[in-house]
């Protein structure tokens, strides 16, 4: 990284968010910048007058205090902790930009929500790169996946896989997923397979994508994956099962521009493979 702002991490104390504070800590060591654990105590439902915000407060704060507790000995860097108010996806969307990255833990279910819904929703509005770390056993586990489709989304995603890949000296597979059509029906419809045909105009997109890394990072080892047979979400999930990382970006060419996540990202996350990265799009500043 060669920003100084810190890496923030947001925690309630469940064993997902644990896991996320011990996986921040230790990339805050790595990346030599300080540390914010966040809480984020929802006052949206407490109406006048408010007798149980002080309660709360006290206890989002001790158990900020419980968290810090937990790596500041572990971890040489400088930890402070913050406690929010309001929604957490906005809370914590909004003191995103303060950050480097924002990382989350993958959630827990409760009233019925879904595990990840909470993970979907501030990767879907922060500002910066959000990783989503769940109680997967890290150890052993080696390798960078990355999900690209040609678009600008995935073009950064795999900016950031390729640094990520290079920093740590580790492998880095490019996954591109297609959806071909079918042999059997096509038959006939022109002289040479439609579906190859298709095919190879993807595998284009994937060396496209992919062009420029060696020269960026002459030691990098780059694995290109072209799938023809499963879906992005199944064939990432298979991808990453042994990866030390996975990322993806926000969205991708084929997502409803009205939506703030897409399809594929939002798949991956309700069956995290491992610690996964949402990327933001970041606009390029034309040089006067």
């Amino acid at each position: 990284m060669t920003t100084r702002k810190p890496i923030a991490v947001a925690t309630n104390d469940s064993p997902q968010s644990q896991a996320a504070v011990l996986w921040a800590a230790r990339r805050a060591e790595r990346a030599g910048v300080p540390l914010v654990i966040l809480h984020v105590v929802d006052d949206r439902w407490v109406a006048e007058p408010y007798p149980w915000i002080g309660v709360l407060e006290e206890a989002g704060d001790r158990l900020l205090q419980t968290a810090a507790g937990r790596v500041r000995d572990a971890f040489p860097i400088t930890i402070t902790t913050r406690l929010l108010t309001g929604s957490i996806g906005g809370s914590l969307a909004k003191y995103s930009g303060k950050t480097s990255m924002l990382v989350i833990g993958s959630g827990t279910g409760h009233l019925g929500g879904s595990l990840a819904d909470r993970a979907l929703q501030v990767a879907a509005s922060a500002k910066v790169p959000v990783a989503v770390v769940g109680t997967q056993e890290l150890g052993g586990r080696s390798g960078v996946v990355v999900g690209v489709d040609g678009s600008k989304e995935a073009t950064q995603a795999v900016a950031f896989a390729a640094a990520e890949a290079d920093r740590e000296d580790d492998e880095l597979t490019v996954v591109y997923a297609i959806s071909a059509p079918d042999r059997v029906a096509d038959a006939g419809l022109s002289s040479a397979s439609l579906a190859e045909l298709i095919t190879e105009e993807e595998r284009l997109v994937l060396a496209e994508t992919v062009a420029g890394l060696k020269e960026d990072y002459p030691g990098l080892r780059v694995n290109q994956v072209l799938e023809t047979e499963r879906g992005p979400v199944e064939a990432l999930v298979d991808a990453a099962l042994h990866a030390r990382m996975l990322v993806v970006g926000s969205r991708g060419r084929g997502a409803i521009k009205r939506l703030l996540l897409g399809s594929t990202a939002h798949g991956v996350l309700k069956h995290l493979p491992c610690p996964t990265v949402i990327t933001r799009i970041q606009a390029v500043k034309n040089k006067v």
